[in-house]
């Protein structure tokens, strides 16, 4: 048979995109789990899908948890899937929680919901809202601002979530491809940090209104107008709420063509960003070593002592040690249990060989009864066959093996001469010593029948001569 043809198709995507091995670059982007913790209600749920479109495309946008997955099944998956960072979102009656994890040795950072806003709610207040699919499919440009104070959780803080997005080459990047920006402003008097996400687009600058809505495919009304230059020159019937107003601020000079209308090389173009969502206000809580469980390195409301960190740090590595402990006596058991497991499946077979031999026996010392009672025609004495019944009970417990299918015994291995093992040599098999042991019974019986009737004869002879 000859070989199965692949289609057309499979030969033209091997043939655009190689082998079916990740590229390095792919590969060693930061990917990340967005995951909830307990029952979060229906509102949380929605801000994780958020976040996980924010996150996207290095993301698992369709992950589903269950009820009994506890965070070390997530840990356990996210080395083969080059899972650097985890975001877990909790809610206790008190507050909202998130919880920041770096992979595999953390640190952890605990973050506190102060407020949200989910995309639905941005979108809904917005006249022109930027949202379609297509700028989901190249990571967000992050932007931290104010995040320059003294003090490790600065530092960690900014690491931490510089690392949660992959780094831009900006001599290999693609204007065209930055098309979401997440910011993070940290606010000194409040101690908050405020999180928002916004929509990047270009407008060309220097013309008027009528032109821009010209440019961008719209079909003006000019039904108001006498002359199309009336349109031009009146602004093309726009409101002011309807346009943003430009400046030096936001005005900048295009290195390359960006696939907005208008937006050309060399251009002035004005940079205008819309806020697609979600939005959230944080509150650092503490910082943990590990992922979930370790030293906490720092907390905005605990203050301890070395003394009591040291303490803290014994208890803990007393928890650890015992729980080694438990583990090793559980394997220890665990084998225990299997070993008395298999002893108990020989007893039980060498009791059932016994129990066979024994039965075999009483079948045996029936049969001869039997033939004794149909021979001589009386009960035979009891201690007729104890002999024979005493040598069989020694013969059951001789260490010999019974062969089910052979339906006799096996003799023991033993070692012969040589110091190989074999088969102890029995002088008479064991058909032919039953088969001798029933006919030395049958003459037994025969004589024992003769004797009976002589008897009677030389009795019946003597009555007859005395009635003579």
């Amino acid at each position: 048979m000859g070989r199965k043809r692949k289609g057309k198709a499979i030969r033209n995507a091997k043939e655009k995109h190689g082998d079916d091995k990740e590229e390095d670059e792919l590969t060693n982007a930061p990917h990340s789990f967005v995951i909830k913790r307990g029952h979060v209600g229906k509102n949380i749920v929605e801000l994780i899908s958020d976040m996980r479109r924010l996150m996207s495309p290095y993301t698992a946008t369709e992950l589903k948890e269950r009820k009994f997955n506890v965070l070390r099944d997530f840990v356990a998956v996210a080395g083969p899937l080059h899972v650097t960072n985890i975001i877990a979102f909790s809610k206790t009656d008190s507050a909202i929680n998130m919880r920041v994890m770096r992979l595999p040795r953390g640190p952890t950072l605990s973050f506190k919901v102060v407020d949200y806003s989910l995309s639905r709610d941005i979108v809904s207040t917005l006249k022109r809202p930027q949202m379609f699919a297509k700028q989901f499919q190249h990571q967000p440009l992050l932007v931290l601002n104010n995040f320059s104070g003294d003090g490790l959780h600065f530092k960690l803080i900014t690491t931490m979530f510089q690392n949660m997005l992959p780094s831009i080459n900006i001599a290999k990047i693609h204007l065209g491809n930055i098309r979401r920006i997440v910011l993070m402003n940290y606010n000194s008097d409040t101690k908050l940090v405020d999180f928002r996400h916004y929509n990047i687009r270009t407008v060309p600058v220097g013309a008027s209104r009528g032109v821009k809505k010209l440019i961008q495919a719209k079909i003006p009304n000019m039904g108001r107008f006498q002359d199309f230059s009336e349109y031009i020159y009146q602004g093309g019937n726009m409101s002011e709420s309807e346009a943003e107003l430009d400046g030096p601020h936001n005005e900048v000079t295009l290195p390359e063509d960006m696939p907005a209308r208008g937006a050309m090389k060399a251009q002035k173009s004005a940079v205008r960003l819309t806020e697609i969502g979600p939005r959230m206000t944080l509150q650092l809580i503490k910082i943990e070593d590990g992922v979930g469980e370790g030293d906490v390195l720092f907390h905005e409301f605990i203050q301890k002592s070395q003394e009591e960190l040291a303490s803290i740090r014994r208890m803990r590595e007393q928890k650890r040690k015992l729980k080694e402990q438990r583990k090793q006596q559980q394997e220890m058991n665990v084998k225990k249990k299997e070993a008395m497991k298999g002893s108990k499946n020989a007893e039980s077979d060498d009791d059932e060989v016994e129990g066979e031999d024994s039965r075999r026996v009483e079948e045996e010392d029936d049969d001869d009864d039997e033939y004794y009672r149909q021979e001589v025609g009386e009960n035979p004495d009891p201690d007729l066959f104890r002999g024979r019944r005493r040598q069989r009970d020694t013969e059951s417990h001789d260490g010999a093996r019974w062969d089910k299918r052979r339906g006799r015994k096996q003799p023991r291995m033993e070692m012969n001469e040589t110091g190989q093992q074999g088969r102890t040599e029995n002088k008479m098999a064991p058909e032919t010593r039953r088969h001798k042991l029933r006919g030395e019974k049958k003459k037994e019986a025969k004589s024992k029948k003769k004797v009976r009737f002589s008897t009677k004869r030389t009795a019946s002879k003597r009555k007859q001569k005395r009635s003579r």
